[in-house]
């Protein structure tokens, strides 16, 4: 809360419990909120700017860095798919134990309960893309915000295999998440240009898209950056 929201609050509270007092309406013994509690208690100053302030992403960026980092990729057409292959970026490396796939899939469930392989054996999860909640693990996808394909596609072609299987087992970065398989066969290697999730989950899935590119510095499409432009707006 800005100091004069702050000040603006307390001296509305002040003015109210002098106008009870004068009318012989106010109470005996009234109490006055402090700064700090009318500060602690204001709607709307615990969420972060921009995005959702329950994402599971990580490194989620704020709005406005997220349009700061649009504006810094570099507007190129679509390189070509000769040479593309799922293989050219090993995903689902093990880690502490634990698989890519299956470190998200605890990451981004409830309840979830694990075998000693890692594999959870139950668990809820929301998938952000279409609103629906899965019960099995068999049933959720691990998308890459950013598809290997559409990354390969705007400059991961001249990666080498390394700087790939990092993209391709990102957990530092909102790169990973876990989705319905249904929306994730949807959405395939297409960019925001021509897919996006249900609506009320644009403001995070740009910053996502856009905050994953711009750390592995690929580029994007004249299209590709109106969509992300359209998406970030809803952000507010």
């Amino acid at each position: 809360m800005t100091r004069m929201r702050r000040h603006q609050l307390i001296v509305g509270t002040l003015a109210v419990a002098l106008a009870a007092t004068l009318t012989g309406c106010g109470e005996e013994g009234l109490s006055l909120p402090s700064p700090e509690d009318i500060s602690e208690s204001a709607p709307g100053d615990s969420a972060p700017e921009g995005g959702s302030s329950e994402t599971t992403l990580p490194n989620l960026p704020g709005a406005q860095e997220g349009r700061t980092m649009l504006g810094e990729l570099t507007v190129a057409e679509e390189g070509s798919m000769a040479g593309y292959s799922r293989d050219e970026f090993p995903h689902w490396q093990s880690t502490d134990g634990c698989t890519a796939r299956q470190h998200v899939l605890i990451r981004d469930g409830v309840g979830v309960e694990t075998d000693d392989n890692c594999q959870p054996q139950a668990g809820e999860w929301y998938s952000e893309f279409d609103g629906e909640t899965l019960t099995a693990a068999a049933d959720v996808d691990i998308d890459h915000i950013v598809p290997l394909a559409a990354a390969w596609r705007s400059g991961a072609d001249s990666w080498d295999r390394e700087r790939r299987r990092e993209f391709g087992n990102d957990l530092e970065n909102p790169q990973l998440i876990a989705v319905s398989q249904p929306s994730n066969r949807s959405k395939g290697d297409q960019t925001p240009a021509d897919w996006r999730p249900m609506e009320s989950y644009w403001c995070d899935y740009a910053l996502a898209w856009t905050a994953t590119k711009h750390t592995y510095e690929l580029t994007v499409t004249d299209e590709e950056h109106e969509a992300l432009t359209e998406m970030l707006d809803t952000c507010g």
